[in-house]
């Protein structure tokens, strides 16, 4: 397919984004050490017999419920993502865009880096330097919109819990926080070029605020995205919810709207590998204050986890099946364009 790419040229990002300067296995080192001693805290005092327990309790409708809402808040994502990147010249159908993004879980999930799947989607994207990196300008604005709209989801929620406030006026502040999240996008990407003016050109925020060169012109692409990531972190409470019922833990959805966005802000940061213990440890810590039990709460952590595993296992399963379809030169309407055509 044709891709109708703007020139990237002089936005100063090299493709692999700001270096840290340490080589990659004292990252991956210090990753894995903290992933193991997040462990060992999380399950320490643990009651082995009352967690299997509840596992083994699991009430499957529940989880089954869980998984598929999981599943499919990774569809509405992957519609958030074309509907950034087609307007900025890549041609691909909402489905080859929904495709790609299962294939990037798949590979956060079994790479070390956070951002593997990133760089994973960039690649099979597009098959040019210069492609890629105005692919992972679409990468970086999909997952600043995630972020915000876990901020607008939280921020919400926790001053709703914190004032006890009406449903109308919880509405009424998600609102306005979500106003200033896009007024702020409308005057931050609107703005984007002088304030890189502003800053050395080396300097590594200008490397990753250039990124969003390409949106400076469509400034309303980031408040669709924005909307859209809403309805992801929604459905990604609603989908731990589930899986909380199936071992018995029943609470307001409101606790739920500012746990998991909560919890899902803190993965974000590169602490552990693929969130393993901040996920079951914030649980512990967050929902203690409801009544639920430590085992409980890591219960549901492992839960979560392992929906995570199966959404991404189905990102593998779709990688595979497009590389040997290209391999014996196949193609089929049930396989959305290789990133490569043209």
């Amino acid at each position: 397919m044709s891709q109708r790419l703007p020139d990237c040229s002089n936005t100063d990002v090299p493709t692999g984004g700001p270096r840290s300067g340490l080589p990659a296995w004292v990252g991956l080192g210090l990753r894995l050490a903290a992933t193991v001693g997040l462990v060992v805290f999380v399950l320490r005092g643990i009651e082995w017999q009352s967690l299997l327990a509840l596992l083994e309790a699991l009430d499957w409708r529940w989880f089954v419920a869980g998984l598929a809402t999981a599943v499919g808040i990774q569809v509405v994502a992957g519609i958030r993502w074309s509907a950034l990147a087609r307007p900025v010249g890549f041609d691909h159908s909402t489905a080859a865009f929904v495709w790609r993004f299962f294939e990037g879980v798949f590979f956060n999930l079994c790479l070390p880096s956070s951002i593997g799947g990133d760089v994973i989607k960039a690649y099979r994207l597009a098959e040019t330097t210069r492609g890629r990196l105005l692919a992972g300008c679409t990468i970086l604005a999909d997952r600043l919109a995630g972020v915000s709209a876990l901020g607008v989801l939280a921020g919400a929620a926790l001053l709703a819990i914190e004032f006890d406030l009406s449903p109308g006026v919880t509405f009424a502040v998600g609102g306005g926080l979500l106003a200033a999240v896009i007024v702020f996008f409308r005057v931050a990407v609107g703005g984007l070029d002088r304030l890189l003016d502003l800053l050395p050109g080396e300097h590594r925020l200008r490397q990753f605020l250039g990124q969003l060169l390409p949106y400076q012109q469509r400034p309303h692409l980031m408040t669709r995205a924005v909307g859209w990531s809403l309805i992801v972190q929604v459905g990604a409470s609603v989908s731990v919810a589930m899986l909380a019922r199936g071992i018995g833990v029943s609470l307001g959805l409101g606790i739920w709207f500012s746990v998991v966005p909560l919890i899902a802000l803190a993965m974000v940061l590169p602490v552990s590998i693929n969130g393993v213990g901040v996920r079951e440890g914030g649980m512990a810590l967050l929902l203690a204050p409801w009544g639920v039990g430590k085992e409980q709460a890591v219960a549901i952590g492992l839960l979560w986890f392992f929906a995570t595993i199966v959404t991404g296992l189905i990102g593998g399963v779709l990688f595979l099946l497009d590389r040997r379809g290209a391999a014996a030169g196949l193609v089929t309407e049930a396989s959305p364009p290789s990133a490569a055509s043209r």
